[in-house]
């Protein structure tokens, strides 16, 4: 699993079953396992989710075997995007930016 950060007061638009409904509302199913929602979208088999506090945020992907055209791959990334942006507060850019800031800095 890969940690994200949530931005700092985000935490309130997904606490509780918002985080879930999100889900539902992005990928079109969720459900829960062992503490962690679950949903499926287009080439991404599995998306699992799981809160780890109020600043960061755990997801893990795994993508369906075979070929897929690239309108269904761009979709499924998309959404993906759009999922974690709203689940974050943080676009690519910025959610990349960090990534490469906590590596500088040894915390990876």
């Amino acid at each position: 699993m890969k940690e994200f950060d949530i931005k700092k007061g985000w935490y309130g638009k997904i606490e509780g079953d918002l985080l879930p409904q999100m889900m539902q509302e992005v990928f079109g199913n969720v459900s829960e396992e062992d503490g962690a929602y679950v949903s499926s979208y287009g080439v991404l088999a599995r998306i699992e989710v799981k809160v780890l506090s109020k600043t960061q945020l755990a997801v893990d992907t795994h993508n369906a075997d075979g070929s897929f055209d690239d309108d269904t791959i761009l979709d499924s990334k998309r959404r993906l995007n759009r999922f974690m942006e709203e689940a974050t507060g943080f676009d690519a850019k910025a959610r990349m930016k960090r990534e490469q800031k906590k590596a500088k800095e040894g915390k990876i």
